[in-house]
This record gives structure tokens, C-alpha cells and sequence, in this order.
């Protein structure tokens, strides 16, 4: 038998004596400094599980077994559904995974949720979607934290160099692949997240932590969590990170450095039995490196260099307040106040944002549970530009209002559910936009359940598309040309059919399986309509001028192979077919949407708890390749090994992309930054809560 079977045989048997040795088939694709440190982890391994007698083992897995797991209440469609029975592509990341994965902002968790595609820029730039359209500015994914959208109204995306949150407060972040727009309306097209924190209740007591790598110089982490009385809680929080710049594609260092402080407060507030009052509030200011490629006409290759330290600080207020009536029937009214600034050369935005919403759940006879609820927002900005980038007008006032209704119908207790629904908005880009979906579950059995969906999103317009001025720079056969684009007041909010099917199955106490399959049709796609060229400048205006399909298949599977170690693979298959309508000039889109996504993904995560209190997780990834921005496929892998030291002290070891020294993942696209990789990187932390 080939020696390296051998050593997988072993590492399959429920003997800890042979754990040590499968790390070393997983790390033999490694250079040799990413060798060395793994044969120094196993050695350590191998001292210090030699024999099961008079250890004591770390029990996380098996204190949460798998059926607790995916009977886990989950709110992200507006109830409390049981995570095996919704009608929906769902995924929950937990806080023992986010823990044992190593992840250091949210971005990095997403990575374990089949169907998203999470690729880093730079240093402090992601472009996350789910089920295609990636980017730097992903617009067809809405996202979430507490409740309070993050979704940015001047490139239908996600800032995530500000957005997080002190990982260890995160309770669990649910994820919807497919539309949620039935209950969050326009921009829910292709996923919806919310990033969910634990109340203040459980997070009582003292904990830090702190740590410093590679790349993450520097960081550390502080809470506290008390109590006033019998029925109110509270934490306060604060953060810092320091992150170094990540190399150009030569493997010179790029100028992406960043560092970010946070503070906040969370306070819960039971005042009766049945009301919970939640006061809660974040803070941030840092710093971000980057140097943008601007439109520069008198030089060779139009453009030039710009060196750029961001300002970047902001903050949120949020208050809720939740009534029980009955149980089954609750009504949530939310507020929160939003201010963000974002200061760079060529682009400076302020924006004040101010959202009400308002939900009631409640059942009406024996079969039907009803949910509705009503919502406003007001988003005001000012946009000061440059030669790269402008806006016209330069500030603007937007108003959201919205309302929906959705019934889940019991055709019959305990195995069909039929639950129809939709959402009414009122935008000011284009008016009147109504969103209806329907979903049907089938759980034949406590171990099985089969559904389908059909509905209806849009992509609203954003700042960008209405009226923006942007001089990018591309290539041609001629040599370099500027495009000249600019926005369209006329311009149509983009819309999707979607239909999903999807099956659950848990065929025994230890292993369950999740596949979600679709197919969408897209109509309106933003376009760049090309005007007559005067060389070296191209005129481009924004369009409706593509449609076309997307479909696929996601699969994510849990395997408890004994009970001190779980697997978890996914697979992803994702395929694009885009066109553009006759009448359209564009030349450029369809083949740079395509090209943007991998069409397919595989990961494994393998959690394990050794004696010792010892805990080693490791995670394969493969990612295929991205052909319009010339990124390759990869294959990589995350890997951590913690010491529960005492029941209130760990040491933590964590290296990120081990397999190379290396590798691209994203390329930026409309905002042309400085190109970089990522490398592979190692940080060290400690955490001591009591």
C-alpha cells in the first residue's frame, strides 16, 4: 500500500495515537517554511497524544450534536423557522465555527457557506456575491448587521473595509442563497446575510484577547459585560487592528496597508416578561492605504499613480424594541440612526441614513402564520469627486418606503407548507416596484425535506448608475484608450425570475446532507452603451442593454466521523449565459461578467478535539479560475491549532493560504486600484475571558 493511504488509513482510525500524522499528507503540497511549521505542530501533537489515559479532552463537538445543529431557530426570512424545514438555499455559520476557522473578519467566515463567492482584492478589499455578479461593488447581495443594512446606495454594494464587528460577539451569521426580497425587498436578489450578535445576557463577565502575525501586526480585542439589577445587561467592546499591505503580483510590496479601532455597546433591557428593549451602538476610525490609477492625458500610458491614505470613521445607534403577545405572535419595532465618511483623493463621501421598520408574526387559526410589517429610510449624501471619479448631482436625498405580507399555509400538519408572500416599495430611481415569491416545503419525516420557490427581485438603481463621471483607463489593439462613462437618469432597475428546488436529508445521528439547485433569468442588466470612438476617449453610458440565465447546483454535507471529529465538504457548480440585447453597443460586458466568478468550488473543513484540550481544524479550498480578470485556480488551506490552557485561557496558532507564497484571487474592475496577491500568512493569539 502506497505510504501516504497508509498514513490516511490511520488518520480514519478512531485511534488518537495516529492523529498526529494526517496533517502531514494535507501540508505536502507546502513550501518548506510552511513544512516546518506544520512537522513542528504535529511533533507537538504527537508528544502530547501519545495515550488516551488521564487527559482531558475539549468537548465542543460533541456538546453540540449534529441534530441540535440543524434544528437551530434561524429569523433571516422574518419568523423562526427549524433551519432543516426552511423552504430556502440557508446556511448558518455559528460561533464555534467563525472561532475554529481562524476568521478574522466576516468576509473570511463566509468562505464555509457553499454558493458565495468570497475573493480578497488587496489588504482591505473583498468581493463578495453569491450564485455570480462579483465584484468589488457585488450589487445583487444584500447584507446585513443586527438587522441594519449595510448596503450602500452609491454603487449598489458593500464597503468591507468598515464593516465588522468583534468576532468573538458574533452569535451566528445566517445566509440565504437566492432572493429574499419577498420580506427585504429591492436589492435582496442573489443572497441575503445578517450578521447576528449575541444579547448581552451571554456575553457577561471579562474577555480579551490579543495576538500578532505576518500580516495581522498587531491586533487585541476587549469586553465587558455586566448587569444593573435583575433585568438589565450590558457590554462594551473595543478593537484594534493593524494589517500590513499584501504584495504586488511581482512580489514587491503594495501600497494597501490599513488599521482600524472600533468601539461599541450592546444593552438589553427586559422590562416586563414579555418586552425586551435593545440600546445598542458601534464606532470606527482608520485608516486605509491605497494608490489609485487616475486618468492622466499627458502621459504616455494615460494615467497616473495617485497615493492615497483614506480617512475612513463612522457610526450607528440602533434601538429595538420586541413584544411577546402570545407564543406565537411578536412584534418588533426598530430604529437606527447611520453616519459614514469615506475621505480619499479622488472620492469623498458623507452619508446620513435614518430606517424605521416594523414586523408582526403572529397566527391566525391552526394553518396559517402571518407576517407583515412596514418600513422608511432616508439616505442623504454629499459627493465631492475628482478627474477620476465624479457624481452629478453632488448630494441628493433618497427616500425608501416600503411594506409586505407573507402567509405560511399548513396544507398539512407537520409535512406541507405552502407560504406565499411579497414586498411594495416606493424608490425614488424608479418608482413602484412590487417583489411577490412563493415557497413550498415537503418534510415527509422528521429526517427529510424537500422544497421548491418561485419570485420575483430587483436591483434598484444607485448613485452611480444616475448620475456618475468616470474616466477608466483600458487597453485596446490601438494601445491604451480612456472610457468615459457616464450615468443615465432613465436608467431601469435590473430583474430576476428565480426558480429553486432543494432537499435535506439526515439519514442517520450522524451525517446530513444539503443540496439547493437553480435557474434565473435576468432581464435590464446594467451594460456600458459605447458611443462613436475619438481617439484615445471611448464614450460609454450606462444601459439596460443585457439579459440572460444563470444556474447551478451547491451541495454541503456534515459527517461526524466520531465524536471528537466532524467533516464538512461543499461543492458549488455555477453557470453564467449572458447576452446583450439587439439595440445594445456593448462590447464589454457580458464577456467580463462571465469571466468575473469561478464556475466552480470545493472546500473541506475537518474540525477535530484531541486530549489535551487541543483543538486542530484545517480547511481545503479550491477555487476554479477567473478569465476576464486573468486569475487562475488555486488550491489553498486555512489551518489552526489551540491549547485550552485552562477552562478560561487559549493559545491559538493560524495559518492563512499555506499552499504557496502567493496567489491572486480577485482583480479590481471599475475603481482601478493597485493589483496585489495574497500571500500566506501566520498569526498567534491568546484569549482570557472570566
Amino acid at each position: 500500500m502506497n505510504k501516504r493511504l497508509r498514513t490516511w488509513k490511520m488518520a480514519l482510525l478512531p485511534d488518537y495515537k495516529h492523529v498526529a500524522c494526517w496533517p502531514i499528507s494535507i501540508f505536502g503540497a507546502c513550501d518548506r517554511r510552511g513544512t516546518l511549521l506544520v512537522l513542528t505542530v504535529v511533533i507537538f501533537l504527537s508528544a502530547t497524544t501519545t495515550s488516551r489515559a488521564g487527559t482531558t479532552t475539549n468537548l465542543d463537538l460533541s456538546e453540540v450534536p449534529l441534530e441540535q445543529l440543524l434544528n437551530m431557530d434561524v429569523t433571516i426570512l422574518r419568523g423562526h423557522d427549524t433551519l432543516s424545514k426552511i423552504p430556502a438555499a440557508i446556511s448558518v455559520v455559528t460561533s464555534d465555527d467563525i472561532r475554529r476557522s481562524g476568521a478574522m473578519s466576516i468576509p473570511e467566515a463566509l468562505r464555509q457557506v457553499p454558493g458565495m463567492e468570497v475573493a480578497r482584492v488587496d489588504a482591505s478589499e473583498w468581493a463578495v456575491s453569491a450564485r455570480g455578479f462579483n465584484d468589488v461593488f457585488a450589487n445583487k447581495l444584500l447584507v446585513l448587521q443586527d438587522g441594519r443594512t449595510v448596503y450602500s446606495p452609491v454603487f449598489s454594494g458593500v464597503f468591507w473595509d468598515v464593516q465588522g464587528a468583534m468576532m468573538e460577539d458574533i452569535d451566528r451569521i445566517e445566509v440565504i442563497r437566492g432572493p429574499g426580497s419577498t420580506v427585504w425587498g429591492a436589492n435582496a436578489v442573489n443572497g441575503v446575510i445578517n450578521v447576528i450578535s449575541k444579547s448581552a445576557k451571554e456575553t457577561q463577565g471579562v474577555l480579551a484577547s490579543a495576538g500578532a502575525g505576518t500580516i495581522d501586526e498587531g491586533f487585541i480585542n476587549a469586553r465587558y459585560g455586566g448587569q444593573i439589577g435583575s433585568n438589565v445587561f450590558y457590554r462594551v467592546y473595543g478593537t484594534y487592528l493593524n494589517h500590513d499591505s499584501f504584495p504586488q503580483p511581482n512580489g514587491r510590496d503594495a501600497n494597501n496597508a490599513w488599521r482600524m479601532g472600533r468601539s461599541g455597546f450592546h444593552l438589553d433591557w427586559e422590562t416586563t416578561p414579555d418586552d425586551l428593549v435593545t440600546l445598542q451602538g458601534d464606532g470606527y476610525i482608520g485608516t486605509v492605504h491605497q494608490d489609485f490609477t487616475a486618468f492622466n492625458l499627458l502621459s504616455p500610458t494615460l494615467t497616473t499613480e495617485v497615493p492615497t491614505t483614506m480617512d475612513v470613521r463612522g457610526g450607528n445607534v440602533l434601538g429595538r424594541w420586541t413584544h411577546t403577545f402570545t407564543d406565537t405572535s411578536e412584534l418588533k419595532a426598530q430604529l437606527y440612526y447611520d453616519r459614514t465618511d469615506r475621505d480619499a483623493n479622488i472620492f469623498v463621501e458623507r452619508r446620513d441614513t435614518v430606517d424605521l421598520d416594523v414586523q408582526h408574526n403572529f397566527a391566525l387559526g391552526e394553518r396559517n402564520v402571518i407576517t407583515w410589517g412596514f418600513g422608511y429610510r432616508f439616505s442623504g449624501d454629499k459627493i465631492d469627486g475628482s478627474s477620476a471619479v465624479a457624481f452629478d448631482p453632488v448630494s441628493k436625498n433618497l427616500n425608501l418606503f416600503s411594506g409586505f405580507g407573507q402567509d405560511e399555509i399548513t396544507l398539512v400538519p407537520d409535512r406541507v407548507k405552502l407560504t406565499l408572500g411579497t414586498k411594495v416599495e416606493h424608490n425614488d430611481f424608479s418608482g413602484w416596484e412590487l417583489e411577490p415569491g412563493g415557497r413550498l416545503a415537503w418534510t415527509p419525516n422528521e429526517r427529510n425535506t424537500l422544497w421548491t420557490s418561485v419570485s420575483r427581485a430587483v436591483r434598484t438603481p444607485s448613485r452611480s448608475e444616475e448620475g456618475i463621471r468616470l474616466n477608466q483607463v483600458t487597453s485596446s489593439p490601438f494601445g491604451p484608450v480612456v472610457l468615459q462613462i457616464t450615468g443615465n437618469p432613465d436608467f431601469q432597475s435590473e430583474k430576476l425570475m428565480a426558480y429553486e428546488a432543494g432537499y435535506r436529508v439526515h439519514p442517520c445521528d450522524k451525517a446530513s446532507l444539503d443540496l439547493a439547485t437553480f435557474y434565473n433569468v435576468y432581464d435590464d442588466l446594467r451594460s456600458l452603451e459605447l458611443g462613436a470612438p475619438a481617439f484615445p476617449s471611448i464614450p460609454a453610458t450606462v444601459g439596460n442593454g443585457l439579459y440572460g440565465e444563470t444556474y447551478g447546483f451547491e451541495a454541503a454535507a456534515t459527517v461526524e466521523v466520531s465524536p471528537w471529529w466532524r467533516l464538512n465538504p461543499t461543492y458549488t457548480l455555477l453557470k453564467m449565459d449572458l447576452h446583450k440585447h439587439r439595440d445594445s453597443t456593448d462590447t464589454i460586458s457580458v464577456r467580463q461578467d462571465e469571466g468575473q466568478n469561478p464556475q466552480q468550488q470545493f472546500s473541506l473543513h475537518s474540525a477535530m478535539d484531541l486530549p489535551r484540550n487541543i483543538s486542530l481544524d484545517a480547511t481545503l479550498r479550491y477555487v476554479d479560475s477567473l478569465p476576464s480578470l486573468k486569475v487562475s485556480s488555486y488550491v489553498t488551506m486555512d489551518a489552526r491549532i489551540a491549547w485550552h490552557a485552562t477552562r478560561n485561557l487559549e493559545f491559538a496558532l493560524v495559518g492563512q493560504d499555506l499552499f504557496t507564497p502567493r496567489h491572486a484571487e480577485f482583480r479590481p474592475t471599475f475603481v482601478q486600484t493597485e493589483r496585489s496577491d495574497v500571500p500566506r500568512s501566520f498569526y498567534a493569539k491568546v484569549t482570557w475571558h472570566f
